[in-house]
Formats: C-alpha cells, structure tokens, sequence
C-alpha cells in the first residue's frame, strides 16, 4: 500500500524520526520538488525513506561546495561564480535546485 505525501508530510517525516535539522525549511522544499519531478518524468514514485535521503543528499552553501570540491571560482564575480558551482554539480550529480540563501541541494558525489 502506498501513501501520497505532500511537502507539510515530507517535512514533518524529517522532524519525526530526529532529522529536522539536516536541511533547511526551504531546503526540504527544494528536496521534495525534485523528487516530484522525478517521479513525473520516470512514471515510478519514489518510496520515502528520510535516512537513505539524509545520507545520499545534502544541502551546502555555494561557496561551501567550491571548497570541498575544490571548483576554481577565484576571480570570479559572485553570480558567475554561483554558476560554475551549478554547472559543475549539475555534471557530477543529481542537482536539485538552490534556495533563498544560495544553498545547493544535491546528491552528494
């Protein structure tokens, strides 16, 4: 049997088994959209699992991902920058989208 889960449900998910934390608000919001694009696209529903996502993907401020992935944006200006973080996530990974804040979701490489 299956359940439909809507974005208060998947956010609620998270909180409910300790993981509230591991994204933020608009970061989950990010998260769910994805996969209701995927499951769109590919006619399959994803199975809610808050531990396998928690694990598989992340949330990072740009900059914060040009580091740990070691992505050259010196000299760069910031929405250029910003850009080549994206493209260059989007060629390794899942990408799912960036909030308000300039956080990337993803899944982690």
């Amino acid at each position: 049997m299956k359940q439909t889960v809507y974005l208060d449900d998947f956010r609620r998910a998270f909180h409910d088994c300790g993981r509230g934390n591991q994204f933020s608000y608009e970061g989950l919001e990010v998260l769910f959209d994805c996969f209701e694009e995927l499951d769109d696209s590919t006619g399959q529903e994803t199975e809610l699992d808050v531990i396998a996502l928690c694990c598989e993907f992340e949330e990072s401020y740009y900059l914060d991902v040009a580091s740990n992935y070691e992505i050259d944006i010196e000299g760069l200006e910031e929405v250029e920058a910003r850009e080549k973080v994206i493209e260059y996530v989007q060629d390794h990974t899942l990408y799912c989208g960036m909030t308000r804040e300039d956080n990337l979701v993803f899944a982690q490489f």
